[in-house]
């Protein structure tokens, strides 16, 4: 679970940024009702989330279609939130049309697709939440991955979860043509 801090009386770009530099290693996002949080991992949730954005990252490097980002990327939401997915990927065309003052900051789009790991620590609720999160802020794809349960959802706008359980490869056609998630490699099997 995400711990809420409450130190800052205004949770702006500058603080957040203020925030991250002065604590490296903690991950903190602000929530669309300006709430920050912060969620530290531990090794194996760290090494998961490791491990998704690696294979992101090799099947973004075959199809050169776009731009990997990994857990330390904060992502300026349409509504207001600051989230930092486990891994995302945007578009190239879109990432091409930010500035370059954009690209350095929180770049003000959604991921076209985010990841997200669960830890020990976080509610599966809040989680799930996060992803309808995702899709309401314009992703076309959100990869919740949950290592207790052994299995992974997919969050399509418009669509019903899917579930898949286990540790079989997870085709995400046609938003990431040709990658497949290997959750087995995730869970550490």
């Amino acid at each position: 679970m995400a711990i809420q801090l409450d130190l800052l009386t205004e949770a702006t770009d500058d603080a957040l940024l203020r925030l991250s530099q002065r604590n490296p290693g903690y991950r903190f996002e602000r929530t669309a009702e300006g709430r920050v949080l912060v969620s530290p991992t531990g090794g194996e949730s760290g090494r998961r989330s490791g491990e998704v954005f690696a294979q992101l990252h090799q099947w973004n490097g075959r199809a050169a279609r776009g731009v990997v980002f990994d857990s330390s990327t904060g992502f300026n939401l349409p509504d207001g939130s600051c989230r930092s997915p486990d891994a995302a990927w945007v578009q190239r065309a879109r990432w091409e049309a930010l500035s370059g003052a954009e690209r350095r900051r929180f770049p003000p789009l959604c991921p076209d697709a985010a990841f997200e790991v669960r830890s020990e620590s976080d509610s599966l609720a809040d989680l799930r939440t996060k992803m309808r999160s995702y899709l309401q802020n314009g992703a076309r794809l959100a990869v919740l991955v949950d290592p207790e349960a052994r299995a992974v959802e997919i969050y399509r706008p418009e669509r019903e979860p899917e579930r898949h359980a286990g540790g079989g490869p997870v085709a995400l056609d046609p938003e990431l043509p040709g990658f497949s998630l290997e959750p087995a490699r995730v869970f550490g099997d």
